[in-house]
């Protein structure tokens, strides 16, 4: 969407403060020896507390209120009551929901409990890279641009970048236009970021695969050649400057 008036800024900020709010709980609630669903159904009860819908269940039907992915899961991984989270577990958490009418999108990747497996220097690389991008998004900027800019970052930390996995617009609806911010430089992609406009952006750093595939569960995405991914996200405002963060509520960056 693109905001034109003050209302529906204060309507995106109020969607987006819902889901960053969800996040950063569902982070500081999420222990060694919980379920996923625990963790899910915890972050359900605070949308519906906001008054938010869960997006992927309201949208897709998705079997779960928040994607919860573990380790070898890169996204979309469908929360369960056997799945138990272990010390050093790798996850990945995005919220995102409807509230009055307006569509947020946030996400982020982090340890459980100690790193005793040696994933917080991946995850860094992951918030580095999606400060990086956003920070270089502006009206007229090539959606091109910042994929080459996420992908060169990677490959300087080591890391690869999942290259059928985008970023997206959102506001009135969960995905809208523009359907694909990459992580490469996509020279396909002639599109630019146009001012005022509304854009979860999207981080999928890699240490080995460069696609997603999905799991015969028809959710679950994993590396075509195994191995780890984090993911952050945020939604923002696109202005002729720096861009506003709706969602910086969750604290990815802290």
């Amino acid at each position: 969407m693109s905001i034109t008036t003050e209302a529906e800024l204060i309507g995106m900020k109020k969607a987006s403060e819902a889901v960053a709010f969800a996040l950063k709980e569902m982070r500081n609630y999420a222990k060694p020896g919980m379920s996923t669903k625990e963790i899910d159904n915890y972050g359900a009860q605070i949308l519906n507390d906001l008054g938010a819908k869960s997006a992927p269940y309201v949208t897709y039907g998705f079997p779960g209120y928040t994607c919860i992915s573990v380790n070898n899961e890169f996204c979309h991984g469908i929360p369960s009551e056997k799945r138990i989270l272990n010390e050093g577990d790798l996850i990945n958490i995005d919220v995102s929901a409807e509230l009055d009418g307006f569509w947020s999108d946030n996400g982020a990747s982090f340890v459980i409990g100690e790193d005793i497996n040696q994933h917080q220097k991946l995850i860094e690389a992951s918030k580095e890279i999606l400060h990086k991008a956003i920070y270089n998004i502006k009206g007229g900027v090539r959606i091109s641009d910042i994929g080459f800019l996420m992908e060169t970052e990677a490959k300087k930390r080591g890391y690869k970048v999942i290259k059928n996995l985008t970023g997206h617009g959102v506001g009135r609806s969960l995905h809208e236009e523009p359907h694909e911010i990459a992580n490469y430089r996509d020279r396909f992609n002639l599109a630019r970021f146009k001012k005022n406009s509304v854009v979860a952006i999207e981080t999928f750093i890699a240490t080995t695969s460069t696609y997603a595939e999905t799991l015969q569960d028809g959710w679950t995405m994993v590396g075509n050649k195994g191995g780890f991914m984090a993911q952050h996200e945020h939604t923002i405002v696109v202005t002729e400057g720096k861009p506003i963060i709706l969602t910086e509520m969750n604290g990815i960056w802290n």
